[in-house]
């Protein structure tokens, strides 16, 4: 966010908070509902996994209408690359986990 600040200010930064916004908030919505935070409501079966992740895909083309409709980032290239940057992290994460870790 800083780097968008300092190359277009304000407007910048409202549109990379726009873009990870709208890459965020349907990850949440994933973890939520595949119960990840919760061992006693964990789901473990298929049908839940494809269901999340339509809920998902759902909630991210609904969020970049409404972006794009309702408040339209004023620097596109800034919200495009923070959603990028934020999928992509996400995507990374387990590549850059340690291999040795132990989990429950």
């Amino acid at each position: 966010m800083f780097a968008a600040y300092l190359a277009a200010d304000v407007e910048g930064m409202s549109s990379v908070f726009k873009g990870a916004l709208v890459a965020l908030l349907p990850h949440a919505f994933f973890i939520q509902r595949m119960g990840f935070f919760h061992a006693k409501r964990r789901t473990r079966g298929a049908m839940h996994l494809f269901r999340a992740e339509a809920g998902k895909f759902g909630l991210t083309v609904a969020l970049f209408v409404a972006v794009f409709v309702a408040a339209p980032p004023s620097n596109p290239a800034l919200f495009f690359y923070a959603y990028v940057a934020v999928v992509l992290t996400h995507w990374l994460t387990p590549w850059l986990m340690p291999r040795d870790r132990t989990t429950n």
